[in-house]
């Protein structure tokens, strides 16, 4: 059986600060998605956040970059920002025909991310996940929630999370919840403390994250990791997602190279 793949990224591909010090002078602003492409396994998009994208976009996305690449998409903050989440089926279904199947098999995961203000409340939020669909079109869909309060962090979310097979985010090296439980096929990381230094992080950081993301990948427990329940090993292979967001962002891309050369060298 062949290695699962870990696959390490960014948010975006545009932020003016990255051409010159990540985007060589020579690359025009068009190209930038070429290039970030051949850096990186995976991008998560922000802008389907806010707005809807045309389906011409995630064509052109989807041809811009290479056959392994993959993108990680947010959904829209229309079905997560809401009293009552059991209500959001209509922003879900319009996101999901708004041409994202355009991406083709270069779709990963859709990350549902919800405000820092919203509890958890059992009925509503399983109400929320039956209404993620397993595939759009024929192309199965992967579903990740980012969870920013307090009261998620306990069993019955977890166990909720796992029936419905969606990954629960982890938020590393930030000042949100940290919930490392691991409840799908796959596991969803998003990376937050990248500072100054050349690579974003030190040495030691860059290490220990590529050691919890191969230990996730064979099905192990990484250490050091706050958990709503207590971890087990399964030994089940699985997917892997990083992205380096926030934090000092012009050091971002830097800090995926630097883990995607560690994660190469073996």
């Amino acid at each position: 059986m062949s290695e699962p793949k870990i696959r390490i990224g960014i948010g975006g591909w545009t932020y003016a600060p990255w051409r010159g010090a990540f985007y060589p002078k020579d690359v025009t602003q068009k190209r930038e998605l070429e290039y970030a492409s051949r850096q990186l396994s995976s991008i998560e998009v922000n802008g389907t956040y806010y707005g809807s994208q045309k389906p011409e976009s995630f064509a052109k996305w989807h041809d811009e970059t290479p056959d392994d690449f993959m993108f990680a998409l947010k959904g829209p903050r229309f079905a997560t920002n809401r009293r009552v989440l059991a209500e959001a089926g209509e922003s879900i279904e319009r996101f999901l025909s708004s041409g994202i199947t355009e991406l083709k098999h270069k779709l990963g995961p859709i990350n549902w991310q919800f405000m820092g203000t919203k509890k958890f409340d059992p009925q509503d939020f399983e109400g929320f996940l039956k209404l993620l669909p397993k595939s759009v079109d024929g192309l199965a869909l992967r579903h990740a929630v980012e969870v920013r309060h307090d009261s998620f962090r306990v069993p019955e979310f977890i166990a909720l999370a796992r029936e419905y097979q969606v990954a629960v985010i982890v938020a590393g090296d930030s000042d949100f919840p940290q919930i490392a439980d691991v409840t799908a096929p796959f596991v969803y990381a998003r990376i937050m403390g990248t500072n100054e230094a050349d690579n974003g992080y030190d040495d030691a950081a860059l290490d220990q994250w590529v050691e919890r993301a191969r230990l996730w990948a064979s099905g192990q427990v990484p250490e050091g990791l706050e958990t709503a329940t207590e971890p087990s090993a399964d030994g089940v292979q699985r997917e892997v997602f990083l992205y380096v967001i926030s934090g000092f962002k012009e050091r971002n891309p830097a800090a995926a190279m630097a883990m995607i050369e560690r994660l190469n060298a073996k």
